[in-house]
């Protein structure tokens, strides 16, 4: 395993925000859904595509918290232009369980 150093890990910004609308994403190459999480006020809405079609429904994800990266640059996915990364962790079958904060918490607050 390829060690980092405290700077290294400062430098990515995963932030909570909450999934505010989610819809089907059938021109995805791999099932997916379109997300929109609110990282609050300093940050605002942000777009990103999800594999997460196995473990969640679309509509058990919306006002669900997330963890994301949002200091990547933009990245265009098919036909929608993704602004962040939404994190999880692949299950036995590699399927996508998604990182979630175990209790509420302001949105934008940065995981440290």
């Amino acid at each position: 395993m390829r060690q980092i150093d405290w700077n290294d890990f400062t430098k990515v910004e995963l932030r909570v925000g909450r999934i505010v609308a989610a819809e089907a994403f059938p021109e995805a190459r791999k099932p997916a859904y379109k997300l929109q999480v609110d990282f609050g006020p300093e940050i605002g809405l942000r777009k990103s595509s999800a594999q997460i079609t196995v473990h969640y429904a679309l509509e058990d994800l919306v006002g669900k918290l997330v963890v994301a990266v949002i200091n990547f640059p933009p990245k265009q996915i098919g036909p929608i232009r993704s602004e962040c990364l939404v994190t999880g962790f692949h299950d036995a079958n590699g399927d996508v369980s998604l990182c979630v904060p175990e209790h509420e918490v302001p949105l934008g607050t940065r995981l440290l």
